[in-house]
């Protein structure tokens, strides 16, 4: 924590012409005293740090001390490399590998010891992802639109878009880009592009708002989900709902209440649980539920 708590210090006063005492005591939570033992400290480190009483007064560093500015602490580090070795594990390229060993120069422990946190995107869909990031971030680094055929619900068409963002969110990897067919942002998922191309021509780049990402957004709800699952099925819910998503009866059973987005995505949904659920509401999708199994029926009877 001291160390820590230093290499804060030291940062803080690389950015900012001058500081206080109580400043930095209000920032680390700790006693003036105790900031007074840090800069004294750093003093006997080699660190030319320089004190002004009065008024206008505080603490600063020597004006022609060169350092660097970018100083992390190990946990800060960490963190950096872990995200970095995320990008790598689903770009199937080493560009993030490489920069890591620069940011980790001279400190090998950084690369191979105390890593406690490993991030993985990749998916199943790596080997098609790839070559579709690396084509889509060349295209919002050169400012060149970007074609592609798009596969949605509603059937499948040819978009151009001029990208800004590539989003990895809900499990999945998107792009953020103006749509010239809608004249309008549109979120796009890369697993329903096929097909992509990069044109010759450039855009200019526009007023780019952030997407609205949240869960309310792109994912409304609107169907209200009343059903009986089998007391096995618990972990599947809680995996992929919560556990307040059920209350279990007397008889065992958990009955689980939700609103869900897409009708087709429910009955699918439902249909993965074969004969351990009821769904009890909407009677609409229930009555479709009960044709799409005596359809099945009749195909199986033989």
């Amino acid at each position: 924590m001291k160390i820590d708590r230093q290499m804060g210090i030291l940062s803080i006063l690389l950015q900012k012409d001058m500081v206080t005492v109580p400043y930095l005591a209000e920032q680390f939570e700790v006693s003036k005293r105790t900031i007074s033992r840090d800069i004294e400290d750093l003093c006997k480190a080699g660190i030319p740090i320089v004190t002004k009483q009065g008024i206008n007064g505080g603490i600063s560093i020597m004006e022609p001390y060169k350092m660097d500015r970018t100083l992390f602490t190990n946990s800060e580090m960490q963190d950096i490399l872990a995200g970095l070795r995320s990008l790598d594990s689903v770009n199937g390229t080493n560009r993030y590998g490489r920069l890591m060993e620069k940011l980790s120069a001279g400190s090998s422990e950084f690369m191979v010891g105390n890593q406690f946190i490993l991030i993985d995107l990749s998916s199943w869909y790596k080997a098609s992802l790839a070559p579709k990031i690396e084509l889509i971030r060349t295209s919002i680094e050169q400012h060149r639109e970007l074609k592609f055929i798009y596969y949605s619900p509603k059937g499948e068409s040819v978009r151009c878009i001029e990208p800004y963002y590539l989003i990895f969110r809900w499990s999945s990897w998107y792009v953020w880009g103006w749509c010239k067919a809608r004249e309008d942002f549109r979120l796009f998922k890369l697993n329903r592009m096929e097909e992509l191309q990069l044109l010759t021509q450039a855009f200019v780049r526009r007023q780019v708002p952030m997407p609205d990402l949240s869960n309310e957004c792109i994912f409304p709800g609107g169907i209200k989900v009343k059903a009986l699952f089998d007391s096995e099925c618990k972990w599947r819910l809680i995996e992929e709902f919560g556990s307040g998503s059920f209350r279990e009866q007397e008889d065992g059973r958990l009955l689980f209440q939700a609103d869900y987005t897409d009708r087709e995505n429910l009955i699918t949904w439902l249909m993965s649980f074969r004969d351990k659920v009821e769904l009890i509401e909407p009677q609409e999708i229930r009555a479709e539920i009960r044709a799409g199994i005596e359809g099945m029926r009749r195909k199986y009877a033989e």
